[in-house]
This record gives C-alpha cells, sequence and structure tokens, in this order.
C-alpha cells in the first residue's frame, strides 16, 4: 500500500480510554462462572480477556455500591460481561437497552441462555410502556356485548369496515394471548384500531379503580417484573420511571443502561413534555358521553382549546420559543387550565360509566399537571414547537440533564453504563460525580489493524461546496464496484440518501435497497440474504444493525454527523457552553455518532472490510484527531488504490 496507517499524521494507537481507577476486586467464582458459560455457547470457546475485565468490574462495583462505566468494544461479549455477575451478586437487576433489538436479544436468547447454564437459579421478565399492552376494559367496552362495536373517541368518518375488521381481530386475539403484548400480533393494526384496545399512562386509572383490574395484562406484567431478579426495560421507560418519582419500575439495587452513549438524549426527552391539540380534542369527546346534557358544552369548550392552542402554536412552528413563553401561549393556558378544570369537576360528579369516568378523571388530571408545569416552565428547560401545519406540537426539555439524573438516581441505586462507543465525558454530562464512578475501557477482541481499513476520500469538495454531491456520487460507485456490491452506504439526511440511490442504482449492476423499501427487520435480512446488494440507510441504520459474513466488506459514510445547528436543544446547550460549545457539544457527539456508524462493519473475529468516510474534513480538519481516536484502531489511507487493493482478495 502507499499510505496506511500515519498517512493522516502521527497519532497514538493506544486504544481510547480511561484507566480503571484501582484494581477490581478478586472473584474467582465470576471467572469460573463466566468461563462455563462461554464454552456452552455454540462453538465453545473461551472467556475473552477485555470480557473477563468487565465482569469482574461489574462485580467489584455492586459490591462497593459504586458506579462503573465500561467501553467494551464490538465482539466483547458485553451483555454475558454484565449478566453473569450481575445475576450472581443476588441483587434486583434492571436491564435498560435504547434499541428493540438489543431488548430482544436479551430476552429471546442471553437470558434464557444464562437460566439453562449459569447453574445460580434466577426468573427475568420484560416490561414494557402500558399502551403496549391490550386493555381487557377497553376491550369489554368496545365489544360491547351487542352486534354492533361501541368506538370510543372516533369521528364517524373514522368507522370504516377496515377499522371494524381490524378491531373484531384484537377482541379476538385478547381471548387467546396469555400476555397482550402487541408485538406478539400477527398483523400490524393501525394506530386507531390499537388505540380502541390500549391506554397509555395518562388514562389508566389503576388496577384497583378498574372493573377489569384483576385481569389486566399490563398488571400481570408488572407482577411478573416484581417477582423477578433481571427486569428488562427500554431506557424511554427508565426515563419515565424517573419522571414519574419511581412509581413506573419495581425497586430495584442495580440498573445496567446498555447502549449508554443514548442515555443523556433519551433522558431529556424522557424528563421533558410534550402538548398537541390532540390531547384537548381526546378528553373531550372520551368525556362528553359522561357529562349530563346541560354540561356537554363544557367538552365542546375544550374540544375547541385544541383548535386554539394550534393557532397559537403557529409562529413558534419549526422554531425555538424564548425564555418565558409569550403573553399569546400564556394566554391560551390560562384559559385552557380552566376549562379543564371546569371539565374535570363536571366529570367527576357524573353518574356516567364508572370505568370510563376514572380514566376521563385520570387523564384530565394528567392534563391539567401539564398546562400548570408549562404556565410556570423553568429557566433549565428549552422549548419549542414541531410538526406540520395541522398538527404542530409544544416540546420541552432540559437543556442539561446531570442535575435531575443526580437527584433522581444516581443516589438511589448502582449503576452500570456500557456501550462500544462510550461518549467522552459522560459521567460529567450525566451528573455523576467523578469520585462516585470508575471509567474503564476493555477494548475489542477483534484484530482492527489486520481486518480494517479506514479510508477518508480527501479529494472531494467539502461537503458544503455546491459541487460535493455529484462527486461524492461518483467516488461512491467507484467504491461500491471495488467491493462488488456489498455496501452499507449511511446517510446524516433522507434526502441525501434518496439522491444517492438514484444516482447510483442505474450506474451499477447489482440491486440498491433503501431504507423506504421495507421494515427495517426486512430490510436487512434482505441484504443479509442477497450477498452482493447494497443497503442505503440514514440514521436509524447507524446502530443496531448486526450483518457480519462476506455480505457487508463496505461501509460508507456520506459526510461527517455533526448535529444540525438549528436543533433547539442543541442550541440551547450550545449557549451554555459558550465559547467552547463546538468541543464541548458538537464535536463529541459527531465522534459518537461516527464511531457507531464504523462499529457497523466488523461483527466478528472473520470480517474483513473497508469503511469510506466522504466527508475529506476528517484528513484535513484541526478537531480531525478528535474524531480518528473515537474509531477503532484501522490502518488509514486517503487512497482509493489501496481501497480497491484491499477490497480484491475478499471477493476473487
Amino acid at each position: 500500500m502507499s499510505q496506511t496507517t500515519d498517512s493522516f499524521g502521527s497519532v497514538s494507537d493506544k486504544p481510547n480510554g480511561t484507566d480503571v481507577a484501582g484494581a477490581a476486586v478478586p472473584a474467582p467464582e465470576v471467572i469460573q462462572a463466566l468461563a462455563r458459560v462461554v464454552a456452552a455457547l455454540p462453538g465453545g470457546g473461551e472467556a475473552r480477556s477485555g470480557q473477563v475485565e468487565m465482569a469482574l468490574a461489574v462485580a467489584s462495583a455492586i459490591l462497593e455500591g459504586r458506579h462503573l462505566i465500561v467501553q467494551a468494544g464490538t465482539g466483547t461479549g458485553k451483555s454475558l460481561g454484565y449478566l453473569v455477575p450481575a445475576v450472581l451478586s443476588g441483587s434486583k437487576i434492571v436491564v435498560a437497552t435504547a434499541t428493540k433489538a438489543l431488548q430482544d436479544q436479551l430476552a429471546s436468547k442471553d437470558l434464557p441462555f444464562l437460566q439453562t447454564h449459569l447453574r445460580a437459579p434466577f426468573e427475568f421478565a420484560v416490561l414494557k410502556g402500558r399502551s403496549n399492552y391490550l386493555c381487557r376494559q377497553r376491550a369489554r367496552e368496545v365489544a360491547g356485548g351487542g352486534d354492533t362495536l361501541s368506538f370510543d373517541g372516533v369521528d364517524a368518518s373514522d368507522m370504516g369496515a377496515g377499522l371494524s375488521a381490524q378491531v373484531l381481530r384484537l377482541l379476538q386475539w385478547a381471548t387467546e394471548s396469555e400476555t397482550g403484548d402487541r408485538s406478539e400480533l400477527d398483523f400490524e393494526p393501525s394506530a386507531k384500531a390499537w388505540a380502541q384496545v390500549s391506554v397509555n399512562a395518562m388514562e389508566c386509572p389503576g388496577a384497583i379503580r378498574c372493573p377489569s383490574g384483576d385481569a389486566c395484562f399490563a398488571e400481570a406484567a408488572r407482577e411478573r417484573a416484581e417477582q423477578a431478579d433481571v427486569v428488562v426495560v427500554n431506557t424511554h421507560l427508565y426515563g419515565a420511571h424517573l419522571a414519574s418519582g419511581g412509581h413506573v419500575l419495581p425497586d430495584h439495587d442495580v440498573v445496567v443502561f446498555d447502549e449508554a452513549h443514548e442515555l443523556e438524549d433519551v433522558a431529556s426527552s424522557s424528563l421533558g413534555l410534550e402538548l398537541g391539540s390532540g390531547r384537548f380534542r381526546a378528553l373531550a369527546r372520551n368525556a362528553r358521553s359522561l357529562l349530563a346534557k346541560d354540561e356537554s358544552p363544557l367538552a365542546d369548550e375544550l374540544e375547541a382549546m385544541g383548535d386554539r392552542w394550534e393557532v397559537a402554536l403557529e409562529p413558534w412552528r419549526n422554531r425555538r420559543l424564548p425564555s418565558g413563553l409569550d403573553d399569546d401561549l400564556m394566554d391560551t393556558l390560562a384559559l385552557a387550565a380552566d376549562r379543564a378544570a371546569r371539565l374535570n369537576a363536571a366529570v367527576r360528579k357524573s353518574d356516567g360509566d364508572e370505568a370510563r369516568k376514572n380514566r376521563a378523571v385520570q387523564a384530565g388530571g394528567h392534563l391539567a399537571g401539564d398546562i400548570a408545569f408549562l404556565a410556570q416552565l423553568p429557566a433549565s428547560y428549552v422549548a419549542w414547537v414541531e410538526g406540520p401545519v395541522h398538527a404542530p406540537v409544544f416540546k420541552c426539555s432540559p437543556v442539561e440533564v446531570g442535575p435531575l439524573l443526580s437527584e433522581k438516581l444516581w443516589g438511589e441505586v448502582t449503576a452500570v453504563l456500557t456501550s462500544a462507543t462510550i461518549p467522552p465525558l459522560l459521567a460529567d454530562r450525566v451528573g455523576i460525580e467523578a469520585a462516585d464512578v470508575t471509567v474503564l475501557d476493555v477494548g475489542s477482541p477483534f484484530d482492527y489493524p489486520q481486518h480494517g481499513l479506514l479510508y477518508c476520500a480527501l479529494g472531494l469538495p467539502d461537503p458544503r461546496n455546491p459541487g460535493y454531491e455529484a462527486a461524492m456520487h461518483d467516488e461512491l460507485e467507484a467504491l461500491i464496484r471495488a467491493a462488488g456490491g456489498r455496501t452499507l452506504a449511511l446517510f446524516t439526511s433522507w434526502r441525501a440518501m434518496t439522491a444517492a440511490a438514484e444516482a447510483i442504482s442505474p450506474r451499477v449492476p447489482w440491486r440498491v435497497l433503501t431504507q423506504s423499501d421495507l421494515p427495517k427487520p426486512a430490510l436487512i435480512k434482505a441484504f443479509t440474504e442477497d450477498e452482493s446488494s447494497c443497503l442505503f440507510a440514514t440514521m436509524g441504520f447507524w446502530q443496531g444493525v448486526d450483518v457480519p459474513g462476506r455480505s457487508l466488506s463496505l461501509v460508507t459514510i456520506d459526510r461527517i454527523p455533526f448535529p444540525r445547528p438549528d436543533e433547539p436543544l442543541m442550541q440551547a446547550r450550545r449557549e451554555r457552553a459558550g465559547p467552547a460549545a463546538f468541543r464541548i457539544i458538537d464535536l463529541p457527539r459527531a465522534a459518537t455518532l461516527l464511531a457507531q456508524g464504523t462499529g457497523r462493519l466488523i461483527r466478528s473475529c472473520d470480517d474483513r472490510g473497508v469503511v469510506a468516510v466522504l466527508d475529506p474534513r476528517l484528513g484535513k480538519a484541526g478537531y480531525r484527531w478528535d474524531l480518528v481516536r473515537a474509531l477503532p484502531p484501522m490502518k488509514r489511507t486517503r487512497d482509493r488504490a489501496d481501497v480497491e487493493a484491499f477490497l480484491a482478495p475478499l471477493h476473487a
């Protein structure tokens, strides 16, 4: 090769990470158990050094009640690295994942496997948000008992045969299902159909106040979680648990945040608030049948608040609001609070169906509470409006989640935060004191210097240059030809993905799939099975995609994934960071996303291939080493001939 490891300049190849703050407590039983479990895996083998190091660190963290942040590169086997010591500790464990793929892996593979091979009896459960389970009470109300379905809160124009047919299928499924979990359906119901047989946390009055509470699917799932030793949830549900003051999940001793690089953003979303016009209209429609005839105007008035709220939001649509809401929004909230209070009072004293009444009271109480919060929005929150003209939504989130997590979480449980890519300064950003956490990087067992090549297309124009797109398409075509197809092309925007697919498809002999063609699981399956195909995708595919083997030999990234300059939450964080905002906010986020995208390439010890970054700033900009150091230690080149030479033997 003409240029390899040092072609971007001189930089240490030592893996990026922080050393352990003190040796882990020896735990022979953990090592023995891990060795036994790994030996029982298909193909057998021995526990890898990084996996053992991680397991010992987790055992020590749980024993000492000290938080742990551990970067475990692809191939480490981090799930077993934390599950084995966590289960052996005898603690009550919650594992929070950021993606459904990992949640499914834990529930369908890793935990059942451990139950068989760990020789330490334990039970596990998966717990989801309440709206993921069919509500037996809603199902009974919809079925009615007569020959006609009774739909709740649906306009006459929506009550077609298609909706009725779907609801009938859901009602039949409810009589057969043991869990009521929507993910177990053999068809995908429309949102309107599912809404007829489900409730969210803001509507449900609880099992005690519900006629069907003793047969509730969601309560049964909660009971299983109460009894289990390990509970698997998604990170959003854990955020809802924190926002509720700790009332969503069972009490637990340890929480593991897998895919912890997403914790800050998920926590910010979960601890925030949304208010759209649909909240007013849904409550009004559901309450109308409960009211006395002379009080029905109260429902009309609250429903009209939906229109008024949309009018008040329109000037701010796709914009960030100033600190402190303007007069029109404040006046609208004051009127909404008054109308919601009068409707709630009328519902409470009504003689309507008790189950419907309790749901309306619960929803009305949540709406009133949210309105009151927005009317006195803390200065620590940023607010903005997004959505289409016909359905704008007011959103707000805390600018910094560290203080809230410090108050609600870190003093309550022992936390293990792990990911293949830990963002710089994660502990500080999520509010963990340096004295309370051990930070560890156990590396990866993969031979990146021999199996991977990082290519920067230094000859391309700057991505902000008008000529960039056409030149990038030419470069992408040449790379795909060198790989014989077998390419995952990642893009930072839907527009860029679509334009590239339209340009490349007629120019190459291989199938080009795009994110719009199929649902994600089916799309990955098609890409994997058609070995020479290419897959063009956006940000949802930068993580959670696992395609080992010959089907994926080239990952391309169109540009460095810096956050949008107009994103309201990022704007507010930049303002707080001051002159150092780029290095504190934008650069670490871009480095983490770039590492996540790069991580799609090598998924097993036998994988080989190229990561091509089609953004010359990776090889020219003064900040380039902050990005390169976040990536696996692959050889590096700026010469496309090196890429062609590297790829040729893989598909000879």
